[in-house]
């Protein structure tokens, strides 16, 4: 799948135009705020729905408008040309596919497979573990759409569950266990193969393009230890009930969960530098599409925003050697940057000046 053109419409700095994006590297050129992150950010929310900048897209709207407006051409997995439209007015969102009405965002994210690097990343290795927790459930619902759906029951049980002991109703509390615990093994299993997967690929990748220690790997600490079946969870369930209403939460399960960053001194936000958790957010958002490809046989569309700065020349050559599977990628970049060695494939550049691209 590869995007052709994109019609921005007061959408953030951008007033309206339509750019020519037919080709696999494209690069954005510009000094900040000029509107670069803007290209991505109308990109991405065609392909979720949403924003990778902020959960109200009132925000998005260009400073006196009432809403904006996406539209973009796209070649499809079997060589055919379609639309998208993505439309937000009066806090109302509306987003087609060749006319027809899009209910569901996850018809979205099937159709655009999209993976974006930014700076905020290094959260992964610096954040709460809610921060890892999504990461990795959202690189897994990517490529596995029953895992989004076991995922979305999940939370609906729990909140259920919650509200219950809100009240503190065991005989209601209980009556959720065991959906909690059935969904909650799947995921918990699917993210143990995951984390199994990741590790295959992350350490050597790292050490790779830092050009040093290859022992680093992702530990999975599951909340629910010990368990085999549904009913052991259950058993579990129904020890901590009484402490869950205490707390007034549910107090184990996969929510609870916790993935960490490792290496034979400890957690690595704990020994590693800044320069090297900052490589390390990236190699994420590397494996993530790596572990996309093999297990769709397809591969996404990757948005670079201004994360490449962090890496010196020798870094930035190796980085991009290893980014190898993609079906097109967009890359921001300063205009005293290098962009890319003699080695790569000439990229369809535009020139970035206040919310306007020229080539």
């Amino acid at each position: 799948m590869r995007f052709e053109k994109i019609r921005i419409n007061n959408f953030r700095n951008i007033s309206s135009q339509i750019v020519d994006i037919s080709a696999e590297d494209i690069v954005l050129i510009g000094e900040n705020a000029q509107g670069k992150t803007n290209f991505l950010e109308a990109l991405y929310t065609l392909c979720y729905g949403s924003s990778f900048k902020t959960p109200n897209l009132r925000e998005a709207v260009r400073h006196g408008e009432n809403g904006f407006f996406l539209e973009a051409t796209f070649i499809n997995d079997y060589d055919e040309r379609q639309y998208v439209m993505f439309s937000y007015e009066n806090g109302k969102r509306n987003i087609e596919i060749d006319g027809k009405k899009i209910i569901d965002r996850k018809e979205l994210i099937y159709q655009f497979p999209c993976i974006i690097f930014s700076h905020e990343d290094i959260e992964f290795l610096k954040g709460e573990p809610e921060t890892r927790r999504k990461f990795f459930d959202q690189m897994m619902s990517l490529s596995n759409p029953s895992f989004l759906d076991d995922i979305r029951l999940y939370r609906n049980v729990l909140s259920k569950r919650n509200a219950a002991i809100k009240t503190s109703d065991k005989s209601l509390i209980t009556l959720y266990d065991e959906r909690l615990a059935k969904y909650g093994l799947v995921i918990m299993n699917e993210r143990e193969k995951a984390v199994k997967e990741f590790n295959s690929i992350f350490p050597h990748l790292f050490s790779v393009v830092s050009g040093g220690k290859d022992d680093l790997y992702i530990h999975y600490q599951k909340s629910w230890q010990d368990v085999d079946s549904v009913d052991d969870i259950v058993c579990i369930l129904k020890e901590n009930i009484d402490r869950d209403i205490k707390m007034q939460t549910t107090t184990s399960g996969i929510h609870r969960d916790r993935f960490s960053v490792r290496d034979g001194n400890g957690i690595f936000n704990q020994t590693g530098s800044t320069g090297q958790l900052r490589l390390c957010s990236l190699i994420f958002r590397i494996v993530e599409s790596k572990f996309f490809e093999k297990n769709t046989d397809k591969k996404p569309i990757l948005l670079f925003d201004d994360v490449l700065l962090e890496l010196d020349n020798k870094k930035r050559s190796v980085f991009l050697d290893q980014i190898d599977s993609y079906s097109q990628a967009f890359f921001t970049f300063l205009p005293r940057e290098i962009y890319f060695d003699e080695n790569h494939k000439k990229p369809l550049c535009y020139n970035v000046i206040d919310g306007k691209y020229s080539l």
